[in-house]
């Protein structure tokens, strides 16, 4: 049980030891957009993350000191 820990920790710390370097050496590396507004085919289609349409309905209906109480 042990040796099973310490070989899946090892293989951790090497995985994200080779996403840290892959991030460093690459011109501008940064880690990828995984966010539903950095997909430009759902931009395209109009499709946004659910907190930013839940942002904007908050803000489009009532105004900030409404939404404070």
């Amino acid at each position: 049980m042990l040796k099973l820990l310490l070989l899946s920790a090892i293989i951790l710390v090497f995985c994200m030891a080779f996403l840290a370097i892959s991030i460093l050496l690459k011109k501008n590396g940064r880690f990828p957009n995984t966010h539903v507004s950095g997909n430009k085919a759902m931009r395209d289609r109009g499709i946004t993350c659910v907190q930013s349409q839940d942002f904007a309905a908050r803000h489009r209906s009532k105004g900030v000191s409404e939404i404070v109480r």
